[in-house]
Formats: C-alpha cells, sequence, structure tokens
C-alpha cells in the first residue's frame, strides 16, 4: 500500500483480527477479516461491528444555520426536533449530486453533518461557498472516530456495556453523552446495512477503546469485526446507495429513487430546485432498477446494458447476493425501458447476456 494512503485510528487493531486492506477512495481501509460472505451473513443473523471512522463530520452552527441548510440540502431540516437524525442530498445547480449525507440536530442552530470520505474536501468547499456571515462551518472530522454495530443482536450486545436503555433510541434518532464502557460517546440509530444497529461517535481515543470492548463482549453470541466488502453487499441488497455509483455529479436523487429526501413544496429555494421540479414534473430522464440475470455472468459497475441493439444505460453496482444466492445488479436507465419484467441484456466480457428487470431493495428485514 502506498504510504499516501489515509488511515483511521483504528488501522493498527485491523491486523490483530485478520483485516486485509485495500485502498478506498484515499484511504487504507479493510475489506475483509474472515470472508465478505461470512460477515455478511453475521450481520444478518448476528452482528458485525465495522470501523466507518472515515467519514466526514462537519458542524454548522450559528443564528443562520438552519435557514442556510434548508438552501443547501433537498430535505426540510426544519422538521428535525433536537435528537432526530434525517437523511438527505446535497445537489448542484444542475439537480446533480453533491453528496447524500446525514444531519443531526443537537439543538437549536446546532448541527452535525455526517458526509462520505471521499467527498469531505469537495462538500467543504462547496458549503463554504456558499456560507453566509451568521454560519460557521467547521470540518470536525479528526476531532471523531466511528463505530457502526449492525445486526439483530446489536441491541442486545451493546446493552451489556451501557446503563442507558438503548431502546428508548428510536429509528433515526440520537442521545449524546452515553456512557459506555467509561466513555462518552453519541448513539445514532442509523446504519447502512438493512438492519437494526447503531452508529457509536465518539474520540478517537473512546473508539479505539471500545472496538476490542464491543468485539469481547459480543464475540460468544456471534458478533464478528466486518470490512467494506460486508458493507457493500448489505448496502446494496438493502437498496442504500452509494455515492459515485448510485449517485454523482451527473446524477440527480430523484433518478436513484430518493424522491423522499427531495421536498420541493418547502418555502426555501434549495441548490438543484428548480431542476428537481421539472423532473419531477415531466419525467426522470433515467432511472435506476435491480436486474437479476437469467445467463450466467455477474453484473459489474459500469457495464453497459441493451435492449435489442440500443444501449440504454450501464450497471452501477453488481455482485452475487449472499442472502438471495443470485446474480444481481443496480442499473441506470433509460426511463422508458424500465418497466419491471423487461428482458434486458448486459455486456459481460463482449457477450451480451440475458436479465430481467426486478423490483427493488432486494432483501428487506
Amino acid at each position: 500500500m502506498s504510504e499516501s494512503l489515509k488511515r483511521t485510528v483504528l488501522f493498527d487493531s485491523y491486523a490483530e483480527y485478520g483485516g486485509k486492506t485495500i485502498d478506498f477512495g484515499g484511504w487504507e481501509l479493510p475489506v475483509q477479516f474472515s470472508s465478505i460472505k461470512a460477515e455478511h451473513e453475521a450481520v444478518r443473523t448476528k452482528a458485525g461491528l465495522f470501523d466507518v471512522s472515515h467519514m466526514g463530520e462537519v458542524l454548522v452552527t450559528g443564528e443562520g444555520a438552519l435557514s442556510y441548510l434548508q438552501k443547501m440540502v433537498t430535505n426540510d431540516v426544519s422538521k428535525l426536533k433536537d435528537g432526530q437524525a434525517q437523511y438527505t442530498a446535497m445537489c448542484y445547480e444542475s439537480g446533480g449530486t453533491v453528496d447524500d449525507l446525514l444531519i443531526y440536530k443537537r439543538g437549536d442552530n446546532n448541527y452535525l453533518l455526517v458526509v462520505n470520505a471521499s467527498n469531505i474536501d469537495k462538500d467543504l468547499e462547496w458549503m463554504n461557498s456558499h456560507t453566509t456571515d451568521d454560519v460557521k462551518i467547521e470540518d470536525a472530522s479528526s476531532s471523531y472516530a466511528l463505530l457502526a454495530l449492525q445486526g439483530p443482536i446489536a441491541q442486545e450486545v451493546l446493552q451489556t456495556l451501557t446503563d442507558e436503555p438503548l431502546a428508548d433510541i428510536k429509528f433515526f434518532r440520537f442521545k449524546e453523552n452515553v456512557d459506555i464502557s467509561g466513555h462518552q460517546v453519541l448513539v445514532s440509530r442509523t446504519g447502512y446495512t438493512g438492519e437494526d444497529g447503531f452508529e457509536i461517535y465518539g474520540s478517537p481515543e473512546a473508539i479505539v477503546a471500545l472496538w476490542s470492548v464491543i468485539l469481547k463482549a459480543g464475540a460468544s453470541e456471534g458478533v464478528v469485526p466486518a470490512g467494506l466488502g460486508a458493507r457493500d453487499t448489505l448496502r446494496f441488497e438493502a437498496g442504500l446507495p452509494l455515492y459515485g455509483q448510485e449517485l454523482s455529479k451527473d446524477i440527480s436523487p430523484l433518478e436513484t429513487g430518493l424522491g423522499f429526501v427531495v421536498k420541493l413544496n418547502k418555502e426555501e429555494d434549495f441548490f438543484g430546485k428548480e431542476v428537481l421540479a421539472s423532473q419531477k414534473e415531466n419525467g426522470v430522464p433515467r432511472k435506476l432498477v435491480g436486474v437479476e440475470m437469467i445467463d450466467k455472468g455477474i453484473p459489474r459497475t459500469g457495464y453497459k446494458v441493451f435492449l435489442g441493439e440500443e444501449q440504454i444505460g450501464e450497471v452501477t453496482t453488481g455482485t452475487q447476493s449472499p442472502t438471495l444466492k443470485k446474480n444481481i445488479g443496480f442499473a441506470l436507465l433509460n426511463s422508458e425501458h424500465t418497466a419491471e419484467g423487461t428482458e434486458i441484456e448486459v455486456e459481460i466480457r463482449a457477450k451480451r447476456l440475458k436479465a430481467v428487470i426486478i423490483a427493488t431493495p432486494f432483501y428487506k428485514r
């Protein structure tokens, strides 16, 4: 691995658990510890612990914080109550996506934004270029590290380490200053796997300590460390987009099926509103769909999709689904050819192989 890759504070712990690292958007991160399939299975049936400390944290505070965020993102931030989280998108004027992110409301005009690791610099540049005097934007990424404990037994295992009644933290809610094994952390009932679970934000020191504490506490119950490989297959089965594949500066949130985070009826003008309103009214030019292979082959990112002789789009993500044992993918296709049941062809190694458009998400808990 090149010396220039960034590492999270947990890097030195990977080897102890057999972590194999790869370059992920400039970060040296574990793709797997045991095997992608085993880790995937653990999260679907028990629980897995992920190091997601590479994610970016941005604090937005000041008198104008709410009106600023209303202008910057597509969802309606005014609906957030203290202790609530919201998933949203940040768009360019073109309707293309700057990033998809989480907003945590910590108090009046006090928000914590969690952004994708590979987009931290770009997001900050975009946010700073539209800031006003009554808003403070602070990159707090180095103050935070982050764990995700995901799976059906996540609550049961974490509860053994805290007196905080975790059942009270409902989906897309969070609590700050939760004492877990002597460390004060923010605990959020969110995740990127399609399973129940928590994301735990804390100081780098706290997260380094909690990584081994949680793995020890859960070992007898089947909790395993999990890497990027399983994170990708899990989020993909659950129909969750990945920036750079299902979302980009050229793909709008509406094209990728995120209409629920685009609130065109909020009063504020936000970046991309006009284009997104027109897409909503006239229909999106392209649409993200699920694809299942009929012929043998795995649809991979970037593979071309055909209907007859016409190329109608391409695959954004594809794999053999560990849960469904089928070769499936997401494809971004011209909207007129996206009806479920449509037979299409995916070009795999210069051969066109039969596939069919199916419903998403592929997996629901």
